[in-house]
């Protein structure tokens, strides 16, 4: 009787989910996580893009990636975020609300998980503030900067804030079972396909492709390249939100993926024109950790090797034979390493992240063939919602005050025509 009596009482109740707590090492990760997102964007894209410029024009990209980073900073105060990760009711799957507009309800001790919200909606700002500045280098060297304010702030409105709603605010993308860890149809096939749009719409470069149009200094783009690489370790291990395992094997396929797509790249083109170069070996890297992106928490080593390897084979294809053969002037091949390789890397993670290739498995209850099926339609959808907003925008914006500077600021370069000022003083 006295055994029966101190026995465990099974209660019948439902469970009580404690509520969440900060957790230091988290916040602290995430904290360094967004200045390493930050950091990609300034200074990294902005050398990155700077040095493959023609020097009359290198100061005109960085004010480009400067004054994106104010203009989206504001936006998404005002109601990017609220939009982007708030229940938007009715429209829940389409686009958030607007209860947190002006951040409104944010206090010190309000929590996202583990770590201050103040934390994760800094961290995901830095992903809406770097997307629209990739776009920048499809039209590099023609754009007018009122066109360029305008379109930004119209395009992160309603192309990105809806967008990332879809896939990592609740909407219907994540509920479908998109595998997007880090950003692959979020932030790189949605800026490589804007960036395709806005190139064919503006037109291209005056004599091109018949005038030589050389980087200026390609120190500055392996300097920025080599920051990209470096920040994008807060891009897909910062992902996690949290100091973990997952954030861990999240830093080691980032960099396996990196490596094997810059060899890839650079063996494609030494085989191809005879000679390795500085160019080809960085844009591989970024072209590797692009394609990573979505992929990063889902794979695992080996398979981050052959997804790089792939992802460093075809974006040579695609930045080269492509542009060639359809005749558009992407400048630095925005949509050629952004776009394909967000593509890739986005449909591959449909087969890496399988438990026998060494990745976590798909969204419950899919198999192969159905995580395929869910990745395919997030690439076409996000496409084709990109591509016809940013026409429109494209089209409205060129009536308003025109897209492009004339034949005479063109000629003379954007940093004196635009801004009165030189990126050199010799």
């Amino acid at each position: 009787m006295l055994g029966a009596m101190l026995a465990p009482v099974t209660v019948l109740a439902e469970e009580v989910v404690p509520p969440p707590v900060l957790n230091s090492g988290d916040t602290a990760w995430m904290l360094t996580s967004a200045a390493l997102v930050l950091f990609m964007t300034l200074p990294g894209l902005a050398l990155f893009y700077g040095g493959m410029v023609r020097s009359k024009n290198t100061l005109s990209v960085f004010m480009q990636c400067f004054a994106i980073t104010a203009v989206v900073t504001v936006l998404w105060s005002l109601y990017g975020y609220s939009l982007a990760f708030t229940d938007g009711g009715a429209a829940n799957g389409l686009i958030g609300g607007l209860s947190k507009a002006f951040l409104a309800g944010i206090k010190l001790d309000s929590l996202t998980g583990t770590i201050p919200e103040t934390v994760y909606l800094t961290f995901q700002l830095t992903f809406a503030v770097i997307t629209p500045a990739l776009i920048v280098g499809a039209f590099a060297e023609r754009m007018k900067f009122s066109a360029l304010l305008l379109f930004m702030g119209a395009w992160v409105t309603l192309v990105y804030f809806p967008i990332c709603h879809w896939v990592w605010g609740g909407g219907w993308m994540m509920t479908m079972g998109v595998l997007d860890f880090a950003g692959g149809t979020v932030v790189h096939v949605n800026a490589g396909i804007a960036g395709l749009v806005t190139a064919l719409v503006i037109g291209k470069r005056k004599g091109f492709p018949h005038t030589a149009m050389p980087p200026h200094s390609l120190p500055l783009t392996v300097t920025g390249a080599g920051m990209l690489w470096v920040g994008w370790f807060g891009f897909n291990a910062g992902s996690a939100a949290a100091a973990n395992g997952a954030a861990g094997m999240a830093m080691v396929v980032t960099q396996l993926a990196t490596a094997m797509a810059s060899l890839g790249w650079m063996f494609m083109e030494w085989r191809e024109h005879g000679k390795p170069s500085a160019l080809g070996l960085t844009t591989g890297a970024v072209a590797g950790l692009v394609a990573i992106t979505p992929a990063s928490g889902f794979v695992g080593p080996m398979g981050a090797l052959a997804l790089g390897g792939i992802a460093g084979v075809v974006c040579f294809l695609g930045a080269t034979t492509l542009k060639r053969k359809m005749g558009y002037d992407d400048s630095l091949d925005a949509f050629g390493v952004h776009g394909v390789g967000g593509i890739v890397g986005a449909l591959l993670t449909g087969v890496f992240a399988s438990p026998d290739l060494g990745g976590v498995g798909f969204f419950k209850g899919l198999d192969m063939t159905g995580q395929l099926l869910v990745q395919a339609e997030s690439i076409l959808a996000t496409g084709a919602y990109c591509a016809v907003v940013s026409f429109i925008l494209l089209k409205i914006i060129d009536v308003m005050v025109g897209l492009r500077v004339d034949e005479e600021s063109e000629s003379t370069g954007l940093d004196i025509a635009l801004h009165g000022e030189r990126g050199y003083n010799y």
